[in-house]
């Protein structure tokens, strides 16, 4: 029997994660094949997030981390490397392009600021946040050969700067003023908007032109993530799931900062911050 090598394995836990998203993303699925998984997870056997809880690898072979599941980074916080599948879905609707600067929030161990480095290549940027400083120390350590990253063990809801791409990988009861306010003309937001328990949504906002007042605005996929500090509370987490409960995500179109909430109101934070049935 031929052994298949990790690079084979990559390659082909790139192309499954992938299939299924409508246009296929050709430059998502490359740097998922050159981004090893296992650089990013700590040493071995590594403890495998089942609906059982986690469940430890037989030994330490790398080709047990390609699978569409989530890794534990620290079980005892819920920290986890998350599951690829979704993240190829996030990253699809973000589109990083070659050049641009991504800010990322939540960067856990640093696997997805990785992957999100490959997309802008040289010329790009990424600026990385983990406001868990032995997680975040880590992704300073698996990120230290990449020039285009930089890493601060910081709040994502605090030190954002101006970006094409903001992409968060923690759930939020509402997006943080200052990803709306970083965004550059034609620049995207994607984060998951999460109630208290339940399935959220992940969200992709997008800045047109000029315009930061109304945003376009749909979801991408139903999600639960682990909680963003600092861009959620339990009022509005109650309030969201009831919204998702009684209506379709799929409705939204817009996110609109330009006025007091009309009949298009899918969810309201306040009377001038809501998303909107009506396109941008």
């Amino acid at each position: 029997m031929t052994v298949e090598s990790i690079e084979t394995i990559r390659a082909r836990f790139a192309d499954s994660i992938c299939a299924g998203i409508e246009p296929f993303p050709y430059a998502v699925r490359d740097a998922f094949a050159l981004v090893p998984r296992e650089n990013f997870l700590g040493p071995g056997p590594w403890q495998i997030l089942t609906r059982q809880g986690y469940c430890e690898t037989s030994d330490a072979n790398a080709a047990q981390v390609y699978l569409n599941a989530a890794i534990a980074l620290d079980p005892d916080k819920g920290i986890n490397n998350g599951e690829p599948q979704l993240h190829a879905r996030m990253l699809a609707a973000a589109a990083p392009k070659a050049g641009e600067t991504v800010v990322h929030v939540g960067a856990g161990a640093g696997y997805y600021t990785a992957i999100l480095a490959e997309l802008v290549g040289a010329r790009g940027v990424v600026k990385a946040y983990e406001i868990v400083e032995s997680v975040g120390l880590m992704a300073k350590s698996n990120l230290a050969t990449r020039k285009n990253v930089e890493v601060e063990i910081v709040s994502g809801t605090d030190a954002v700067t101006e970006a094409d791409v903001i992409y968060v990988c923690a759930g939020a009861t509402r997006p943080a003023t200052v990803w709306l306010d970083s965004l550059r003309p034609e620049g995207r937001l994607v984060f998951p908007l999460t109630p208290e328990s339940g399935f959220g949504g992940v969200l992709c906002l997008t800045r047109k032109s000029g315009d930061q007042q109304v945003l376009d605005a749909r979801f991408v996929s139903p999600t639960m993530f682990i909680a963003c500090e600092g861009a959620r509370t339990v009022s509005e987490g109650l309030a969201l799931s009831s919204a998702f409960q009684e209506r379709s995500m799929m409705d939204v179109r817009s996110l609109r900062r330009n006025g007091p909430p009309d009949e298009s109101s899918w969810f309201s934070w306040s009377e001038e911050f809501w998303l909107s049935t009506q396109a941008a």
